[in-house]
């Protein structure tokens, strides 16, 4: 996760970022959703069966802590499915455990958002374009509605509350759109996530290389052109580390005399963390470095889970620094600042770990 404006402030101020410690857990407590949306990575419908039980959860929280997780992003599906995602989350933060709620936003209420509010520490509402390319997208007639409506309450109970936006070939000219709404509806955060193929997330076509390129530079321009405004909403991408690069030449135009603070901050940073400082997950127990990779790692139903992060070939491979990648990634100068970006990628498209990733527009 490529944290854009927080890094620009500290370029152009000359201090140093909050280090990033401990893992950053995404828990897909459950595949059941209300939704049926054309990107959705785990390909989640309404059918039941299978899903780890809450007793099931609450005794991985002692081994999470003992391997460093800092931040659990509860997910899906929809977790809010669960009727006992409040009691999850709140554990996991009686135990030091950072809990940020990714969510549909159709399940808020004016019933339920103090208890959301007493338990998670951030909520992230998915809003993938206009009203109509949302719905489109999402599967649902008025899902942009009350995905709306659902930030609203969040934020008038005073949650930290921010907007999920995936770019695809189906998204792409709505990104103006929703930037426009986070403005105006003044939320703190604006995450921009790349797609990953993934479950129905495969059958969306590729934007091509000179349009995705393009996309960034918006991002990155309009991150830059807010913070020169003093707009406080914070934007930050994921999963296509190659918006570090972008980061760094468009601030670069703008900024000479402070370049060399933002590589040193990028470099710092380290790119993709998938099986580093990400883990994964899903609803039935297997653990992933991220949650697209298509190799399991193992299952905590058949063995600790510190025995499945602590010793597995594929995460020494990770961990490597930097990776060793082949294809046009091997001699690409900003490897150490992307760390090979997307393995998950690389593996669909190639069938290898160490190819190049298909999605990177540079």
């Amino acid at each position: 996760m490529l944290r854009v404006t927080e890094f620009l402030r500290h370029a152009l101020e000359g201090t140093r970022p909050r280090p990033m410690e401990g893992v950053v857990l995404i828990w897909n407590l459950t595949n059941r959703c209300n939704l049926s949306c054309k990107h959705c990575y785990s390909s989640a419908n309404l059918d039941t069966g299978g899903d780890l039980t809450k007793e099931e959860i609450l005794s991985l929280i002692p081994s999470l802590k003992r391997i460093g997780v800092r931040f659990a992003v509860l997910s899906g599906g929809e977790p809010l499915i669960r009727d006992d995602l409040l009691d999850i989350a709140a554990l996991l933060r009686s135990k030091g455990i950072r809990t940020y709620l990714s969510t549909n936003g159709i399940l808020i209420t004016k019933e339920n958002v103090r208890d959301i509010a007493s338990c998670f520490d951030y909520v992230g509402v998915s809003v993938d374009g206009t009203p109509k390319v949302h719905d489109a997208f999402r599967g649902k007639v008025s899902s942009f509605e009350e995905a709306v409506r659902a930030i609203e309450i969040c934020m008038s109970e005073g949650i930290k509350t921010g907007i999920r936006f995936t770019l695809t070939s189906l998204t792409l000219d709505s990104l103006p759109f929703v930037f426009k709404l986070a403005r105006i509806m003044g939320v703190p955060r604006f995450y921009i996530s790349h797609l990953v193929y993934a479950g129905r997330g495969l059958r969306i076509s590729g934007v091509h290389r000179r349009d995705y390129r393009a996309a960034v530079e918006f991002v990155i321009r309009t991150a830059i052109d807010w913070i020169e405004r003093g707009i406080d909403t914070e934007i930050v991408t994921g999963n296509n580390e190659a918006d570090a690069v972008v980061l760094y030449k468009e601030f670069s135009e703008r900024y000479p005399d402070r370049s060399s603070y933002l590589l040193m901050i990028l470099k710092a940073w380290g790119g993709n963390q998938a099986g580093v400082r990400l883990m994964n997950i899903d609803f039935r127990g297997n653990v992933r470095p991220d949650p697209f990779f298509p190799i399991t790692l193992g299952n905590i139903r058949e063995r600790p889970l510190e025995d499945i992060w602590m010793s597995n070939g594929i995460l020494s491979w990770l961990r490597e620094r930097p990776r060793r990648v082949s294809g046009r990634c091997s001699a690409c100068p900003y490897l150490d600042m992307c760390n090979g970006n997307s393995r998950a990628r690389a593996l669909v498209t190639y069938g290898s770990i160490d190819a190049e990733d298909p999605a990177c527009y540079l």
